[in-house]
């Protein structure tokens, strides 16, 4: 999604564009071949079609909306990370009992709707083992669309963000489909298009139950435009395998997504492939991915690890790397309170109030990623305006 923006350095960054071994474009027209690390805030990688749609470089990615002013997948929070100027707005889905696609950042609904005041929905309360993680709720995947729209949606984090709380019950629970049909008339009504970034949450889990979420992924996409190579819209997901999925299926830009250090893509887990998340940053890891993706989606931690006592440290060669394999870098989750920033830059006492954020972005930001997750859409344009100029 386009914003309107200050002045400053632009690069090429979706579409066409994102192609492994390409050259990086910043605005000012310089040509970095791949292989060396680009300056702070300029692209990995750019067109090779010339058909590149422009995004500004830092991107902000309004991290499930603007989740940390309204109850997260929710188009009140869509709409205000919008408003707010994000460049893309993220969704993440969740199949339902009868196939349809929904937004929730889990397919359990516990804590991100009303379901435990449904009486009518008592006997949905079950435990299951999600991705080798035992829980306890109520899950989209026992509730047909007609059901799960009696919902409301809430806050999910009330203890950290009791302000948020206002907006319980405000909202129901969004389609995918209504996602689309909302970013279409946000982009008439702005003159532009608006970008989405939408992850396939738990795909092996959902296949095995016959709720494959890439092939009705793929249909809304067709449907809606948004599956070609320039589409505003980008891809994601923790499994690689969903991302080579989808690439049979639709042109759409697409981006790997990648937790801590010492941790597995789950598909991995489930196919006995030992690699993990170190050995995908790694120089070989990373060509792996720029074989059939266009980039990565890191925890912070890969990019900065943090000291055994939670300050930040020193940054990894990962961004230089995956540029020099012609990868974008999104890292995510950026939020403003002192609970969620790295030690040295929480301020105060009170956990849930807000910190150094904009030293935390000027740290991020100075290693050259090309964007960011963050829960505070307001805060991380700002922030990357410096980074823009």
């Amino acid at each position: 999604m386009e914003r309107e923006q200050q002045p400053g350095r632009r690069a090429l960054l979706g579409a066409a564009a994102l192609g492994a071994g390409a050259v990086a474009l910043s605005g000012a027209g310089t040509a970095t071949a791949a292989g060396t690390q680009p300056a702070p805030g300029a692209a990995a990688a750019a067109g090779t079609s010339g058909r590149g749609h422009e995004l500004p470089v830092p991107t902000v990615i309004g991290h499930r909306g603007a989740s940390g002013y309204r109850p997260e997948h929710t188009l009140g929070s869509y709409q205000l990370a919008l408003d707010m100027g994000a460049d893309i707005v993220e969704q993440d889905l969740v199949p339902t009992k009868d196939g349809h696609l929904v937004c929730r950042h889990e397919n359990d609904i516990t804590a991100t709707t009303d379901v435990s005041a449904h009486p009518e929905f008592a006997d949905r309360k079950t435990t299951k083992t999600v991705d080798g993680t035992k829980l306890t709720g109520w899950f989209t995947e026992d509730f047909t669309l007609a059901e799960l729209k009696t919902l409301r949606a809430k806050e999910r984090i009330p203890g950290n963000r009791q302000r948020n709380t206002l907006y319980d019950g405000r909202w129901e629970v969004p389609t995918f489909e209504e996602v689309l049909q909302w970013a279409e008339r946000e982009g008439r009504r702005r003159g532009r298009r608006v970008w989405l970034y939408v992850e396939t949450k738990h795909p092996t889990y959902f296949r095995k139950l016959g709720l494959g979420l890439e092939e009705p992924l793929a249909k809304l996409l067709r449907r809606y435009g948004r599956h070609k190579k320039d589409a505003a819209l980008f891809l994601q997901s923790f499994e690689p395998s969903s991302i080579q999925r989808l690439r049979k299926l639709v042109g759409t830009p697409s981006v790997v997504l990648l937790s801590t250090l010492d941790s597995r893509p789950w598909d991995f887990v489930e196919a006995n492939d030992p690699r993990t998340v170190a050995d995908l940053v790694k120089p070989e890891g990373l060509k792996w991915i720029a074989s059939y993706a266009q980039g990565i989606g890191p925890d912070l931690s890969v990019i900065i690890p943090r000291t055994p006592d939670g300050k930040l440290g020193t940054p990894t060669s990962v961004v230089k790397d995956a540029h020099a394999a012609g990868l974008i870098l999104h890292p995510y989750t950026m939020r403003n309170e002192n609970t969620f920033l790295p030690a040295d830059f929480r301020r105060g006492t009170d956990p849930n109030a807000y910190g150094d954020a904009f030293g935390a972005f000027k740290a991020y930001f100075a290693t050259g990623i090309d964007g960011i997750f963050s829960d505070n859409a307001d805060t991380a344009l700002l922030a990357a305006a410096d980074f823009r100029k």
